[in-house]
């Protein structure tokens, strides 16, 4: 018997209506949508340009402004060097957060042996970044500023609206990583002010493998320098045949969870609840982030008396979940995330990432309870 899956944040399952749709994209419907010869390659386009469309209005976008890639990793990537590179003579400073995905650290981390300066900003005890200090940061030689929408480890929400509004007082473009947020919460690049959003489609139970970047075209229009060189397909800007099914996966999978918020934000609402009171009531276990302004499916505990991969490895035949991102799950270091919140090293490792899903029920988180409670009773019990 499978354990139970609460590893959500990580992944999600396809939904069956998404993967129902695909299909006959991979046999039936195989044109190149770059092909436009002939009815098969006619079908893709459409089918592509329906999924933008689809994709666009859940964020408040035009379709031009949608541009497929493998992932929010690579949209990351796209994003900040291509933004470093095509505005390179106006300015070399960047500013992002401490506790942003990797996929946002280590471009910038490149870009610093560039010779581009960048700003971590620090985050308080929840999470949360300082606006003042943001203030403070910006420069005459600042261009970009990336602040994540909804954290990956502990589901805390940033204050975009206020970020953008600062960013565009002062001319600088304003970048999210919306992997996590896209579906669970309202997003609106024109009220936010965003330039760049970054997105992907595995994380609301779509395929993985397929992702977007939003690219603001009027009032800044973004200038991006291209990481991919080829067939000039998405407006030059990432060049590489278009994978169809994957496309259509991803815009069915915006479509649904349009549909579904009313219905799934509640019911994930109440499943973190019940869960929070379960492990609670274990005794010395702390909330990691913020739990008003955070995501409905994320809850992030530290677990006082116990070791953390002892924890995780008594868990797994039960529970099927995680310590924090799926790049860093092996956790030889603690988070980088829980550490600057202010966490000691050994509670940051002893740490459990939960992401329900919207067909978790109450009888699988009281399972996951029983079994993690007993494991956390006989770690405890054995020191």
């Amino acid at each position: 018997m499978k354990p139970i899956y609460l590893d959500g944040m990580t992944t999600t399952p396809v939904d069956p209506q998404v993967l129902a749709a695909m299909l006959p994209y991979f046999s039936d419907r195989p044109g190149n949508a770059s092909h436009r010869g002939h009815v098969y390659g006619w079908e893709a386009a459409a089918a592509i340009e329906h999924a933008r469309e689809t994709i666009a209005t859940a964020i408040h976008a035009h379709p031009a402004e949608i541009i497929f890639t493998s992932g929010a990793t690579e949209a990351d990537n796209l994003a900040i060097k291509g933004v470093a590179e095509a505005y390179y003579s106006r300015g070399r400073h960047i500013i992002t957060v401490q506790t942003e995905h990797n996929a946002v650290l280590a471009p910038c981390r490149y870009l610093e042996s560039l010779g581009f300066r960048v700003t971590y900003l620090g985050v308080n005890e929840k999470g949360f970044i300082d606006l003042a200090e943001l203030e403070q940061a910006f420069t005459n030689e600042t261009i970009l500023v990336s602040v994540m929408a909804a954290n990956n480890e502990i589901g805390v929400l940033q204050p975009l609206a206020e970020i953008g509004r600062r960013c565009r007082d002062r001319g600088v473009l304003f970048h999210t990583d919306a992997a996590q947020a896209l579906g669970k919460i309202p997003l609106d690049v024109q009220a936010m002010q965003v330039d760049l959003m970054s997105l992907t489609a595995h994380k609301l139970y779509g395929p993985k493998g397929i992702g977007a970047l939003y690219v603001r075209r009027d009032r800044p229009r973004v200038q991006l320098a291209p990481q991919l060189h080829g067939g000039g397909q998405e407006q030059g800007w990432r060049s590489g045949t278009l994978a169809t099914p994957l496309i259509v996966g991803f815009g069915v999978a915006v479509q649904l969870a349009e549909e579904r918020q009313a219905t799934d934000i509640p019911h994930l609402w109440h499943l973190k609840e019940r869960l929070w009171q379960g492990l609670a009531a274990l005794g010395e276990i702390y909330l990691n982030g913020d739990w008003q302004q955070s995501l409905p499916n994320c809850l992030n505990v530290s677990i006082g008396g116990v070791e953390g991969n002892a924890l995780l490895r008594s868990i797994y035949p039960h529970v099927a979940l995680s310590t924090g991102a799926a790049c860093s799950s092996e956790k030889s270091t603690p988070s980088h995330v829980l550490l600057a919140l202010g966490r000691s090293p050994t509670l940051a490792r002893a740490s459990l990432r939960f992401g329900l899903l919207r067909t978790t029920t109450e009888a699988d988180i009281d399972t996951a309870l029983e079994h993690i409670g007993r494991r956390i009773r006989q770690l405890r019990h054995s020191r």
